[in-house]
């Protein structure tokens, strides 16, 4: 049964705990796949980057439970399904909360059958109680093949993101296929 736990040590597994500080990636110093800004907004102030170095696996299971699970309301998708709230945790990691809630509320008004199944929401990137009810009501009525479905769709959109990303610039060329290996084709069992 796939946990909150279980989600981030996924996560953590795929990120690495070693530390990088390469010019050319925008996150700057990272270790465990947590940023400075990421760890200066969960300490509550600002960091070096001597602190992200030495970012313990503990501290960071806590940025990850905090910073983007329950911060973001991904609970409320867990109450209905754990894979589509990994997914968009994941996604978020990357891309930021905002911007992964904001992919699954748009596919999830896309597969809402004209609005007769459930009402479209405001893709605003906040997982609020609206988000998690049209997530219920869309796997109600499409059961484990829509899980299947909405995940490949979510997946789909955040490797959409990641090939424009590399074509605006140039320097994340380098990263694309590492984003699309680990993050991307992973999830769609491609690893």
């Amino acid at each position: 049964m796939l946990t909150v736990d279980g989600i981030i040590d996924d996560i953590l597994r795929a990120e690495g705990e070693a530390y990088t500080n390469d010019p050319a990636d925008s996150g700057g110093p990272t270790k465990w796949g947590v940023t400075q800004k990421a760890l200066a907004a969960h300490r509550g102030r600002a960091v070096s980057a001597d602190e992200v170095a030495a970012l313990t696996r503990v501290e960071a299971v806590e940025v990850y439970r905090q910073r983007y699970y329950h911060g973001p309301g991904l609970h409320r998708l867990g109450q209905h399904s754990m894979r589509i709230a990994a997914e968009v945790m994941d996604s978020g990691v990357n891309v930021g909360p905002a911007r992964a809630v904001g992919w699954l509320q748009r596919v999830l008004n896309g597969m809402n059958n004209g609005g007769t199944w459930y009402p479209d929401m405001a893709e605003d990137g906040q997982c609020g109680p609206m988000t998690a009810a049209s997530l219920a009501a869309y796997l109600q009525r499409r059961g484990a093949d829509g899980e299947t479905v909405l995940h490949a769709a979510l997946n789909c959109l955040q490797g959409a993101y990641y090939v424009d990303l590399a074509a605006r610039r140039e320097k994340d060329e380098r990263f694309l296929f590492g984003w699309l290996h680990h993050r991307v084709a992973a999830q769609m069992g491609g690893h």
